[in-house]
């Protein structure tokens, strides 16, 4: 592994040729926060696929990417005089150490849990007005849920234990099937989902990642499926059922 200088001289020359591509790349000369908005959640998502893969060469290429965006945001930033990257990293730094008292002053913890609630509480010290002031509109429905959940919990307002948080469950569960009006049935739906979230979460599992290697593996097993089909001269949309689940069940185990 590289020393910590070495680490310090790379980031240092990443700042070099941020700084050249601003002033001689056509492309790069053009981009502003929001041209490079949607380009950074690209990167993210192919950052998470990576790490849902498990790929480490895949991540470190990934982890560069996104890297390079934050890196173009401070650029963009100091030349708005609004902030530049040491300001950003700064910024960071007197964060983490606020919010970690038991690191970087006399407050005692026993374990992560009560981290996490003092993160909480320390964070509407910093003068948010709400506990979930810190969860971000864009953020996707089920990682929403998740986070709202983990926050809520760091003040205490949680199940005692999973065999709760199932009864919710089934509680949504019913009252969804027992409903008739479409518009009301996609209220109940939604709670279903939330109720879901929160039993999984408490679990220790995380449904955003659980979900995504679940579509990862329908599209790996669908794909054999297909192969399978494309051998055999077979159109699978000629298919009934029936005969598309036989060949199902054979992808399944290749």
């Amino acid at each position: 592994m590289n020393s910590r200088a070495e680490q310090l001289e790379a980031f240092g020359k990443l700042l070099d040729i941020m700084d050249d591509l601003r002033e001689k790349c056509p492309w790069d000369k053009k981009q502003d926060l929001q041209s490079l908005r949607h380009l950074t959640l690209e990167e993210v998502y192919e950052l998470s696929d990576a790490i849902l893969q498990e790929d480490l060469a895949e991540i470190k290429k990934e982890l560069g990417d996104v890297m390079l965006h934050l890196v173009f945001y401070a650029k963009i930033g100091s030349e708005k005089d609004a902030f530049d990257i040491a300001d950003v990293i700064n910024a960071l730094n007197e964060k983490l150490i606020f919010r970690h008292p038991h690191i970087y002053g006399d407050v005692e913890v026993k374990d992560e849990e009560e981290v996490k609630q003092n993160w909480e509480k320390l964070k509407l010290k910093e003068g948010n007005k709400s506990v979930l002031s810190g969860v971000s509109k864009g953020t996707p429905s089920m990682v929403k849920a998740f986070r709202i959940q983990e926050k809520v919990k760091g003040i205490g307002f949680e199940f005692h234990d999973a065999e709760d948080a199932w009864k919710k469950v089934d509680e949504e569960l019913a009252e969804f099937h027992a409903e008739t009006n479409i518009e009301k049935k996609e209220q109940e739906l939604g709670d279903v989902f939330f109720s879901l979230i929160n039993y999984a979460r408490i679990l220790g599992l995380n449904p955003d990642s659980a979900l995504e290697k679940t579509n990862l593996k329908f599209i790996s097993r669908f794909q054999k499926m297909e192969k399978l089909a494309n051998e055999r001269n077979l159109i699978l949309s000629e298919m009934n059922l029936e005969e598309m689940d036989l060949l199902w069940e054979e992808a399944k185990k290749i």
